[in-house]
């Protein structure tokens, strides 16, 4: 079936999705408005407000160029971060006086899609979409994009940027809803150090979700990233890849599997620094990152409350330091920290952790405290702050 495109229509305030007719696929093109960012690691945001019936998306076609846009984000929100065309919604990251400043969304954040590396299209599994619009609580589409290097912008090329998205949309309701969980860590990386940044929640919603992608996101120093299902205290893979290929979303690697209520999940950046100074995670080119996401389907049109998971990350948290469960560490299987399509495993430099003299790890001992009542969890935190400045 052909292909329609809708242009947005841009202007004072920002784009509405006209309502197409049952049955018919379309193009929606979510693009930035020709911008201009003139200051590195600028991140730009521009919104498009949906209607009142529900849209279904089963494919994403990126319009972008990794020399240009170090990455790009979809978000469904309840309210976008402010309606006018374009805004700074580099929380983390360069402040411009050139754009206004707010978050992404105001309020309802939902992942739905990631790009970077020159990363190619994404279809979806047959009878699976992303329902926004109508009566879901996705009301607006914001799109990000992460400026890393703005030479092309300033003078003499003064060029301008229409980044973005092109979505594959229906009317014709699906019977699977698709969703993304994202996991990620805080945290440093020692000088001339290969540092583990790990984390793992236990997946408390009464809902049976099944991952059929997963996509690997850090800057230079990552060399691998690695996901997993703990059920039972057996690891199952969900995802395995170097985050210097093209950061798409890949098939998961087990396939028909199932994450439902009780089972832990778990991820781990593994990364190298042979620089000589500490790098911390950050939203600039100068720091790093370290995120798994899982891009998974639900029958019916129930979702996930809580869509993500984080952790404080190295020196003071580890998959030790877990506590709500057994994640069976003993079980963990030996390819985590192996490169695809290499057979030697990346291990952790020693020392990269802090520990008390009775070698428990600093996050884990006072969390301890607070469960023993000894200390407060506003004292705690007050504590671990103090203990990472004196040993950085």
């Amino acid at each position: 079936m052909a292909l329609l495109v809708v242009n947005l229509v841009l202007g004072l305030c920002m784009g509405g999705l006209a309502a197409p007719a049952p049955d018919t696929s379309k193009q929606i093109d979510l693009l930035m408005p020709h911008v201009q960012p003139k200051v590195p690691d600028t991140y730009l945001c521009h919104g498009m407000k949906l209607n009142s019936s529900e849209t279904y998306i089963t494919g994403f076609i990126p319009n972008a160029n990794m020399n240009i846009a170090h990455h790009m984000l979809l978000y469904g929100c309840t309210d976008p971060g402010m309606k006018k065309p374009v805004w700074n919604c580099g929380e983390m990251a360069a402040s411009s006086s050139e754009f206004d400043t707010a978050p992404t969304c105001a309020s309802g954040p939902k992942i739905l899609y990631a790009w970077a590396m020159d990363a190619p299209m994404l279809t979806l599994p047959k009878d699976v979409a992303f329902a926004v619009g109508g009566k879901t609580d996705i009301k607006y589409l914001v799109l990000q994009v992460h400026y890393k290097n703005v030479t092309t912008f300033l003078p003499p090329q003064n060029n301008k940027d229409a980044s973005g998205l092109n979505l594959i949309t229906q009317k014709t309701k699906l019977p699977r809803r698709a969703g993304v969980y994202l996991m990620g860590t805080g945290g440093r990386i020692k000088p001339k150090s290969t540092v583990y940044m790990e984390t793992a929640c236990k997946f408390k919603d009464d809902l049976t979700i099944h991952p059929f992608a997963f996509r690997t996101h850090t800057h230079s120093l990552g060399q691998v990233v690695s996901g997993y299902r703990i059920r039972d205290g057996k690891w199952t893979e969900i995802g395995r890849m170097s985050p210097q290929k093209p950061q798409m979303f890949y098939n998961a690697t087990t396939p028909n599997m199932t994450v439902k209520q009780g089972d832990i999940l778990a991820a781990r950046c593994t990364m190298i620094n042979d620089k000589d100074t500490t790098v911390r995670i950050g939203g600039t080119q100068y720091n790093e990152m370290c995120n798994f996401y899982i891009m998974y389907s639900v029958n019916g049109t129930e979702q996930v409350r809580n869509s993500a998971c984080a952790s404080l990350g190295p020196p003071v948290w580890s998959w030790a330091d877990f506590q709500d469960g057994d994640m069976n560490l003993d079980a963990m299987p030996k390819t985590v920290s192996v490169v695809p399509g290499t057979t030697v495993a990346l291990n952790e430099t020693a020392d990269t952790r802090l520990v008390h003299p009775a070698r428990m790890a600093w996050g884990s001992y006072y969390e301890q405290l607070v469960n023993d009542g000894v200390i407060t969890r506003d004292l705690s935190e007050y504590y671990l702050d103090l203990t990472v400045s004196v040993y950085p």
